[in-house]
């Protein structure tokens, strides 16, 4: 619909909303051509296993942004970042550049000094050999150490299992990710937690909207992270964000994420003494009394915040997250339902009763002993241009980069280990449509239904 201009005021300013209004109706008429040309051809047309779900909403909300020029984080981030706390129940959240910087900033929130019980060079944080690198790397980067317990076959998460047998007299932490969108069992690891007097931590990268014995996903640690990469479920093109209850972590992360600095206003801030009120009165140690706060460093941080216009498509996404779900829920039971008559030859998908999962991709491991391998069964759907992927890292120790780490580990990681060669997924996103999700669930049964014979 053609944007009305404003009643006439300041003729430059009409004239610069006019364009405004005529850019912004020309990038809604682009979507709707190139919509329009959409098209699926089964067999040549590519069926990918993630991707971005947008429509000219997200185009207009980045192109106004943009014609703003504030291209570092303003108003967009910080509604963002309100209305992300609010849909997952936290007081505050911090945007970052991609959901690997989150779970950096996370776990480099739990060493700083000005956090009580912090964690140290030394200390250990438990967690599961099959993992995606960025879950790991910042327990590695903060000289903290690793220790590796196996997964549970079927869910892919850490087996709780395996928690007291891990735990150490140098064990300060947990860190937990819900794999493929399947939420790992909470009720175990947070009491575990809660009876060593452990921090934990929650990777939600794969699994927002989740929700385990009814509590979101995230709301059962210390700090959760979630990424917004393309594949995910929802997206800012690149991004992440960290979220808590306690002031005293968020401020920290603000430091890590803002170069280290003391200060924690927002970027624009108009007042001349700060947010704080006394940009000009503090006092550190080693600093001249008053030292602009502005340029005073606590942390050693980053800059690892994104770009305002990614957060304005971000508050656009955020508003369609509860349809994304759903989506992905009815992609994974059709194919779920494709394949169930084969669990003699494929271990499907579990979860538990507690669980209500929010499905990153549909996860299948070849039963050692079918009648074919995953190469077979992978290349079969690649042929059919259905792209697969492996589950992350599967046994992550297995990787050149992490032969040599400084790491404990629990038991011989069998599942882990069978995960690497054995198991793969297929994608189950919202742009999957359902002329491609049964050309999907054709190929599943063709290729399964043929090793029968």
């Amino acid at each position: 619909m053609p944007r009305k201009a404003p009643v006439p005021t300041d003729p430059s300013a009409d004239r610069e909303q006019t364009l405004r209004a005529e850019i912004l109706d020309r990038v809604e008429e682009l979507y709707r051509l190139r919509k329009a040309r959409e098209s699926f051809a089964p067999g040549v047309d590519k069926v990918h296993y993630a991707g971005r779900v947008f429509d000219e909403r997200e185009m207009v909300a980045v192109v106004d942004s943009a014609l703003d020029f504030w291209l570092t984080l303003g108003k967009h981030g910080e509604a963002f970042e309100r209305a992300f706390a609010q849909v997952v129940g936290a007081k505050h959240a911090v945007l970052t550049n991609s959901g690997s910087s989150a779970n950096l900033l996370a776990m480099t929130a739990l060493t700083s000094p000005s956090l009580a019980d912090h964690l140290k060079p030394g200390d250990e944080v438990i967690t599961s050999a099959v993992a995606f690198p960025t879950t790991v790397n910042p327990i590695l980067q903060n000289a903290l150490v690793p220790v590796f317990v196996d997964a549970e076959l079927g869910t892919y998460n850490l087996d709780p299992h395996q928690l007291e047998r891990a735990l150490g007299p140098k064990t300060r932490a947990v860190f937990v990710a819900h794999t493929l969108g399947n939420p790992a069992p909470m009720g175990e690891i947070e009491s575990f937690c809660d009876r060593h007097g452990l921090w934990l931590l929650e990777d939600c990268c794969d699994a927002l909207g989740a929700t385990f014995g009814g509590r979101p996903v995230g709301r059962f640690g210390s700090l959760a992270t979630c990424s917004f990469y393309a594949a995910h479920h929802i997206t800012l093109g690149e991004g992440g964000v960290v979220w808590c209850d306690d002031l005293a972590i968020e401020t920290v992360l603000l430091s890590l994420r803002d170069w280290g600095r003391a200060c924690y206003c927002p970027t624009g801030e108009e007042h001349p003494l700060g947010k704080c009120r006394k940009r000009f009165s503090w006092s550190f140690e080693g600093l001249p009394e008053g030292y602009d706060h502005k340029y005073t460093y606590t942390h050693l941080g980053y800059n690892l915040k994104p770009l305002d216009l990614q957060a304005a498509m971000g508050v656009v996404q955020l508003e369609k997250l509860p349809g994304f779900i759903e989506r992905r829920r009815h992609n994974f039971q059709v194919l779920y339902d494709a394949v169930r008559e084969f669990d003699d030859f494929l271990v499907l998908p579990t979860w538990s009763a507690q669980a209500e999962p929010s499905w990153f991709a549909f996860a299948l491991t070849v039963r050692p002993g079918a009648p074919f391998d995953r190469r077979e069964m992978v290349a079969f759907l690649e042929s059919r241009k259905i792209e697969t992927r492996g589950l992350f890292g599967g046994n992550i120790l297995r990787h050149p980069a992490y032969q040599n780490v400084a790491r404990r580990v629990v038991g011989g990681l069998p599942v882990a280990d069978l995960v690497l060669t054995n198991t793969f997924f297929v994608g189950v996103y919202p742009g999957l449509t359902e002329e491609k999700l049964s050309w999907m669930a054709g190929a599943l049964r063709e290729f399964l239904a043929s090793k029968r014979r």
